[in-house]
C-alpha cells in the first residue's frame, strides 16, 4: 500500500457537485516511469519528457513504426498475437507521441472546431497519456479507429484487454471524472494485477488511485 500513498496527492480535486474541475491546479508530475502514472487534466509532464525504454512494436502489430515502453510493448505484441491466432485484427494506430507531436495536434482541433470540442477529445500539450508510451489507440477489421466500437474486436479487447495488462482508459458515462469522451480505441498500460482490479470493479484510472485495494 505504501507504493500508492503518493498517488493520493495526485487525484484531482472536486467540486461540491461532484464534477471534476478540468485544468484547474495543475500539477507537475514526478514520477513519469511509474507504470501506474496519472497522465489526465490536472497532472502534466514535462516538455522534455521521453520515456527512456521505449521499443518499436512489430509491424505485425502496428502501422508504420509505432514505440512503447519496454513492458507495455511487449503485453501489446502478446496480446495482438493472440487475437490474430483467434481471427481478431488488433493492430496499434497511435502509440508514444512526444510533447510537440501532442502541442500541434491539440491546435489543429482548436482551429477546426474550437476549444470546446478539442477538449473533450483531445488533451493539451503536457496533459497526454501518449507522452508515457503506455497508451495506445488500435483499429479493428474495418481499419477506422474511429469507428471501433462497432467491430468484433472492441469486443474481444472488452474482454480480454486486462489479462494482458491493459485497461479501456475513457470508459462510457465516466467522462466527469477522466474529462474525456468515450473513446472504445484508446487502452493504456498498468500491468496485469492492477487492470484486473479495475476491469472488475469497472472503474477508471483515476478512482483506483483514489482508493487503491
Amino acid at each position: 500500500m505504501k507504493k500508492y500513498i503518493a498517488y493520493l496527492l495526485l487525484i484531482f480535486i472536486l467540486r461540491g457537485d461532484g464534477v471534476m474541475t478540468f485544468y484547474k491546479n495543475i500539477k507537475r508530475i514526478e514520477n513519469p516511469e511509474d507504470i501506474l502514472v496519472l497522465v489526465n487534466k490536472n497532472n502534466k509532464l514535462d516538455s522534455t519528457y521521453i520515456p527512456k525504454d521505449l521499443e518499436k512494436i512489430s509491424i505485425h502489430y502496428a502501422h508504420e513504426e509505432k514505440y512503447l515502453r519496454k513492458e507495455a510493448k511487449e503485453a501489446f505484441e502478446k496480446m495482438s498475437e493472440e487475437a490474430t491466432k483467434q481471427g481478431y485484427h488488433v493492430v496499434a494506430v497511435s502509440t508514444y507521441r512526444n510533447y510537440e507531436y501532442q502541442a500541434n495536434l491539440y491546435k489543429n482541433y482548436v482551429e477546426k472546431k474550437g476549444t470546446e470540442y478539442a477538449d473533450s477529445c483531445s488533451a493539451r500539450k503536457g496533459h497526454s497519456e501518449h507522452q508515457t508510451g503506455l497508451a495506445v489507440d488500435v483499429e479493428g477489421e474495418n481499419k477506422d479507429y474511429d469507428l471501433f466500437e462497432n467491430t468484433k474486436e472492441f469486443d474481444w479487447m472488452n474482454k480480454n484487454a486486462h489479462l494482458y495488462g491493459f485497461i479501456l482508459r475513457y470508459p462510457q458515462n465516466k467522462t466527469n471524472i477522466t474529462g474525456f469522451k468515450f473513446e472504445p480505441w484508446h487502452y493504456r498500460y498498468v500491468g496485469k494485477e492492477i487492470a484486473k482490479k479495475i476491469y472488475e470493479k469497472k472503474i477508471t484510472l483515476e478512482e483506483y488511485l483514489k482508493n487503491p485495494f
